[in-house]
């Protein structure tokens, strides 16, 4: 489903992931200059560009890996197919690594994911859409589904649109996230660790019902990621009690 503009036709794919990272950036730097940031829009700017560059690294890296026969080819024979093909698990936990060498490099010490949640719920939800609008170019389509909502995506076949299943998990999460920290005070950055460790978690699971090129232990490389991401933010990554002593406005 191509996007018409004037004259011009646009792949959604393309479409819709530039779509998502302008107003995801926008809302980034809205909420930073709008006092809700735990750290100044001249701190945020450079976290910033930290976070894209390492998410572009991550949801590189991780594709290449999903996708080896792809890669094989890309390296022998096409080398253009190297720049197609992202992640999303690959991104945001590229992001994060990113955000966090940056971090240290400046000297801030606080917790400053809570502002990235809005941002990237609207962005990671306009991608999808793309995704969805892609059919079968796109490949994150689901397996096939007896289901009344399964979606033909031109191969004549009724398919899980875990693209759709995505955008409803990701507001419930968020949706989640604003019950709990309405609730009851939360430390300063637990939104941002919710929000993503919730996302792996349902990656880990809603990928069992989509295509995989290659499996270990029954798990996709983009399940593996999200393994690690998830033991990273119940091992090293852990809240300690001081954090939880001094609740910041989640």
């Amino acid at each position: 489903m191509w996007i018409s503009l004037g004259s011009a036709s646009l792949h959604p794919h393309f479409f819709f992931e530039v779509l998502g990272y302008l107003i995801g950036i926008s809302l980034t730097i809205w909420i930073s200059s709008s006092g809700r940031d735990t750290v100044s829009p001249e701190q945020r700017h450079p976290l910033i560009v930290a976070g894209l560059v390492g998410a572009l690294i991550g949801a590189k890296i991780l594709a290449w890996a999903q996708h080896p026969q792809t890669t094989i080819l890309a390296i022998t024979e096409e080398p253009v197919l190297l720049f197609g093909g992202k992640t999303i698990v690959g991104g945001l936990l590229g992001g994060m690594a990113g955000i966090e060498l940056a971090k240290k490099a400046l000297g801030i010490e606080q917790r400053t994911g809570d502002a990235l949640v809005i941002p990237l719920a609207v962005g990671m939800s306009l991608g999808r859409l793309g995704c969805f609008l892609s059919g079968l170019d796109d490949g994150t389509y689901g397996i096939e589904t007896s289901l009344p909502w399964g979606v033909d995506f031109g191969d004549g076949i009724s398919r899980h649109p875990t693209q759709l299943y995505e955008i409803v998990a990701i507001w419930a999460v968020v949706l989640g996230i604003r019950y709990r920290t309405d609730k009851s005070p939360a430390p300063s950055g637990w939104g941002f660790r919710a929000y993503l460790m919730s996302y792996l978690v349902w990656r880990l699971i809603v990928d069992w019902i989509k295509p995989t090129d290659w499996e270990l232990l029954f798990l996709s490389p983009i399940q593996i990621a999200c393994v690690l991401g998830l033991a990273w933010y119940l091992t090293l990554g852990v809240m300690s009690e001081e954090e939880w002593g001094a609740p910041g406005d989640g």
